[in-house]
C-alpha cells in the first residue's frame, strides 16, 4: 500500500521509498511530522534557514492527502473573496489573496530553482455557473474579487462541454504532478543533510520549558520546535472542534473522441465538480473530482464514484476510466486555514490544517509562514491564519453545526448498534459494526469467508467507526481517523490502531 486507501491514485507509480535516513542523533532544532507537501516543504525551508531538521512519516512519503489530490494549484479559494470581505474585512481579504499568490509562487520558485521535473504547467482556470442560482453566486464571487483587485474576466466560451449561464476566466493558475514534486523536495532535503524516517509514527508529545519531547517509532526524540503537518496532531485539541474531516472522489478517464481542454475547470454545484487534464503513462486523461461529503457520513461510498462517473459520461465522450480514488481534507468552520502555533502550546509546537480543497497551495504557503514563525517569531500572515484566532462572530454557527454532528455520531451509533448472536450473521462481502454481549466489534467478511474482527471504538475520542466500502476502510465520523481491515492506522488523529480480535468468541 502506497496511500491511505485500497484504490490506486494516478500519482502512485511515482512513490519512492526512503526508509530511514537517520543517524544516532536524537536532538534537533525542528522535527516535522507528516510526509506530504506541507511537511516536506516546511522541512526544506527550515533547513535552508540553517536549522537541523528531522522529517517523520508514519507510512511513506505521499501516503496521505498529497498522494490523493487532483493537484490543482490555484490562488482563488473555496472560501471566496466576497465571503472573506463580509466576515473578516477588506484588508484581510486582500491579505488572503496575497497569501494565495505566495503559495503558488513557492511551488513555481522551487521548480525553477531546483530544476524539478514534475509536469508543472501554468494554466488559466474557468469557473462556470450551470444555472441561474449559480450565476448569481458567480456574480457575487466576481464582485468580491474586483474589490480586492483580483483578476476574473467574464467570458462567452469555455473549453469544457457544459451549457452554462455565465463563466469567468482566471489567469495565473497552474497544475503539476504532486508526488514527483514532493519526492524531488525530499531528495534535496536528504542530499543536504536532512534526517528522514518513514514508517515512524509519532504517538505522543510533551512540551517542556526547553522544547518538545516526542515519543516515536524510533524512541524518544527531542526538538526545540515541532511541526505537525498531519491535518491534526495527536491528542484532543481546539482544532478538533474548528476543523471537520471530509472526503472527495476522483476519476481519471480517456476520451473516445474530441479534444482535451487546456484549462482548469470548476463548476459551482453543491457538491461542486472540478476538472483538469494530465498525461499519465503516455495516456492523456481528464481528472474529475467531486461528490464530497463528511468522513464517515455516506452509507455507500462506492455510489459516490458511480455518481461522479455518471456525471462525466453525461458530458464527456468517456472511453475508459483508468483510475478512481478518494482523499481526505479538512473544512475549517470560519473558512480559513489554521497555520501557526498549536492552540494548546506555549509556542514551540506548530500546526497547519483546515485547507479545504486548496491543500497544494496552502500546504506550500505554510512552509514560509511556519519557517518565519520558528526562526523570526513573526509572519505577516500570523493573525489571519492563527489557530488560536477563533471567536464566536466568525463561523460560530458552523462550529455548532459540526460539533452537534460529532455529538450525535458519538451517542447514536452506540445506542442503535446492531446486535448479533454469532459471526454466522455476517455474510460474505459484508461489513458491520455490531454489539455482542456488551462489546462492540467492526467485522469485515471477505468473499472467501475470511473474517477481520476489530474493536469498533476509535481510540482517539471513543466514537464508533463506520465502513467505507469504496476504500475498504473503517472511518471515524467524529474526527476523521481511518483504519484498514486489520486495524492499521490510515489517517490520524488516532495514534493507536483498532485492536484486532484474533480469536473472537461470537
Amino acid at each position: 500500500m502506497f496511500r491511505d486507501g485500497a484504490r490506486k491514485s494516478a500519482w502512485q507509480n511515482e512513490v519512492k521509498w526512503y526508509g530511514t535516513v537517520f543517524s544516532k542523533d536524537r536532538e534537533f532544532d525542528a522535527v516535522i511530522v507528516g510526509g506530504g507537501i506541507t511537511g516536506i516543504s516546511t522541512a526544506l525551508k527550515l533547513q535552508q534557514k540553517g536549522l537541523k531538521c528531522l522529517l517523520l512519516e508514519a507510512n511513506n512519503i505521499g501516503f496521505g492527502t498529497t498522494g490523493g489530490t487532483t493537484a490543482h494549484l490555484n490562488d482563488f479559494f473555496d472560501t471566496t473573496f466576497s465571503y472573506a470581505i463580509a466576515k473578516f474585512g477588506l484588508e484581510k481579504a486582500r491579505l488572503l489573496a496575497q497569501a494565495g499568490r505566495e503559495g503558488l509562487r513557492t511551488v513555481q520558485m522551487n521548480v525553477a530553482e531546483y530544476g524539478i521535473e514534475c509536469d508543472y504547467e501554468g494554466k488559466t482556470a474557468e469557473l462556470f455557473a450551470l444555472g441561474e442560482e449559480q450565476a448569481n453566486q458567480l456574480a457575487e464571487i466576481v464582485d468580491g474579487a474586483r474589490k480586492i483587485g483580483y483578476e476574473m474576466n467574464y467570458t462567452d466560451s469555455i473549453e469544457y462541454p457544459f451549457h452554462f449561464e455565465r463563466a469567468v476566466s482566471i489567469p495565473g493558475q497552474a497544475q503539476f504532478h504532486p508526488v514527483k514534486y514532493i519526492t524531488a523536495l525530499a531528495d534535496i532535503f536528504v542530499a543536504n543533510g536532512g534526517a528522514l524516517a518513514e514508517n515512524c509514527l509519532c504517538s505522543s508529545f510533551n512540551e517542556t520549558s526547553e522544547g518538545v519531547v516526542m515519543e516515536t517509532g524510533l524512541g524518544e526524540i527531542r526538538a526545540k520546535n515541532a511541526v505537525f503537518a498531519t491535518h491534526t496532531p495527536p491528542g484532543i485539541s481546539l482544532l478538533h472542534f474548528t476543523c471537520a474531516p471530509y472526503r472527495s472522489y476522483v476519476i481519471a478517464f480517456t476520451l473516445r473522441e474530441g479534444t482535451f481542454p487546456t484549462t482548469l475547470g470548476y463548476d459551482l454545484g453543491d457538491p461542486y465538480h472540478y476538472y483538469r487534464v494530465h498525461e499519465i503513462d503516455e495516456k492523456k486523461m481528464i481528472i474529475a473530482g467531486g461528490e464530497d461529503h463528511k468522513t464517515g457520513h455516506s452509507d455507500d461510498t462506492g455510489a459516490c464514484f458511480s455518481r461522479l462517473e455518471d456525471h462525466c459520461r453525461k458530458h464527456f465522450p468517456v472511453d475508459q476510466v483508468e483510475y478512481a480514488w478518494s482523499s481526505q481534507y479538512f473544512e475549517p468552520v470560519d473558512g480559513l486555514p489554521s497555520i501557526g502555533v498549536l492552540p494548546s502550546s506555549d509556542g514551540r509546537i506548530y500546526v497547519a490544517t483546515g485547507f479545504r480543497g486548496n491543500g497544494m497551495t496552502f500546504g506550500s504557503l505554510s512552509s514560509g509562514i511556519l519557517s518565519d514563525l520558528i526562526t523570526e517569531g513573526a509572519s505577516k500572515y500570523k493573525e489571519i491564519f492563527d489557530p488560536k484566532r477563533f471567536k464566536p462572530n466568525a463561523g460560530f454557527s458552523n462550529l455548532l453545526k459540526e460539533n452537534a454532528t460529532v455529538l450525535k455520531d458519538l451517542l447514536v451509533d452506540k445506542i442503535w448498534m446492531e446486535r448479533v448472536r454469532s459471526l454466522a450473521d455476517i455474510g460474505a462481502g459484508e461489513a458491520k459494526v455490531v454489539q455482542h454481549q456488551g462489546n462492540s466489534y467492526a467485522i469485515f467478511a471477505e468473499q472467501n469467508g475470511k473474517l477481520h474482527v476489530l474493536r469498533s471504538t476509535c481510540p482517539h475520542a471513543n466514537c464508533e467507526v463506520r465502513w467505507n466500502n469504496a476504500e475498504l476502510s473503517w472511518d471515524c465520523p467524529c474526527h476523521g481517523s481511518r483504519f484498514n481491515v486489520n486495524g492499521k492506522i490510515l489517517n490520524g488523529p488516532s495514534t493507536t490502531p483498532l485492536e484486532q480480535i484474533t480469536d473472537p468468541e461470537l
